[in-house]
């Protein structure tokens, strides 16, 4: 499929700083994909939101979306782009009914029958007024606002922030119905297990530089397990340490933390070599991935 959304060697200065806080940064999202960018506070990634909307704009290189320029096709752009803040500010004396259908008129008209099945979904609460609700409730309108539309491209930051389990299952059907229509997502979140559940693809963002980019299943495909196992005696402890196809690190004098060198055969192939007393795996996840960036020498 074609790309919906592309940053070409995007760097961003902002004045007074002498480092970028977006340096050479290139990201390609297809039509019908879930990208989920990571970075921790002060990385880029609000930064890099609003470069793609055109609140900001870049110091050098180049955004598309649907093939539109991002400074020059402007207004355009806005047209195709659904987009929901990190924190939304929604205003406060009307009722959420209001304020979607107000936004809905501005726009032309919307498709009513797929704006009520959001509303039933989300279960909102639409005759409020919005300044009396909670922020899970706020979050549900800002939700319906930004998918309404059927955009062709969603940016939504922390999209499920302040909604409840029950909610935030309706949000990734929500998104499964958004790419089974072609619509390409842009999604920062904090959410390691969400990131793994719905995107295609990752990026780690790392003071302004993209540090690792793939696709889900090939982070998975490369974890190695590891295990805590207890053993009968110090000699089985010994032996392990000893073994070349195990890493292995002590909790106690009988209990270890081991992990496979190279293949897990191999691996398992020197623990049956023991007598082994308990033994619990730990598969790690998207987060330690994420922390090994954070956690490299050089860290910027």
């Amino acid at each position: 499929m074609a790309s919906a959304i592309v940053l070409d060697k995007l760097t961003k200065y902002y004045p007074g700083s002498k480092a970028p806080a977006i340096n050479q940064l290139s990201i390609s999202i297809k039509s019908g994909e879930v990208y989920g960018f990571l970075g921790s506070n002060g990385a880029g990634k609000s930064t890099t939101i609003r470069l793609i909307l055109d609140f900001i704009r870049p110091s050098s290189g180049r955004i598309t979306v649907q093939g539109m320029d991002s400074v020059a096709d402007s207004v355009a752009i806005r047209r195709h782009i659904g987009y929901l803040a990190g924190d939304v500010a929604l205003p406060k004396r009307v009722t959420g009914r209001q304020l979607l259908h107000h936004l809905a008129s501005l726009s032309g008209g919307i498709d009513l029958d797929y704006l009520g099945k959001l509303e039933k979904d989300f279960q909102a609460q639409l005759d409020k007024r919005i300044g009396t609700l909670s922020k899970g409730n706020r979050q549900k309108i800002g939700l319906i606002q930004a998918l309404m539309w059927q955009p062709n491209v969603s940016v939504l930051d922390d999209p499920t922030s302040g909604l409840d389990p029950l909610m935030q299952e309706q949000f990734y059907s929500a998104i499964s119905d958004a790419k089974k229509r072609g619509a390409a997502i842009f999604l920062s979140s904090h959410s390691f297990s969400e990131v793994e559940r719905i995107c295609d693809h990752i990026g780690i963002i790392r003071a302004g530089e993209l540090v690792y980019e793939g696709t889900v299943a090939s982070v998975a495909a490369k974890r190695m397990p590891n295990w805590q196992v207890t053993v009968s005696s110090k000699a089985d402890a010994a032996t392990l340490k000893k073994s070349k196809s195990l890493k292995v690190s002590n909790l106690s004098d009988l209990s270890l933390t081991v992990c496979p060198v190279a293949s897990i055969s191999s691996a398992l192939l020197a623990l049956s070599k023991v007598e082994i007393k308990s033994m619990t795996i730990k598969q790690d996840n998207l987060e330690d991935e994420f922390m090994s960036f954070y956690n490299q020498e050089g860290q910027k």
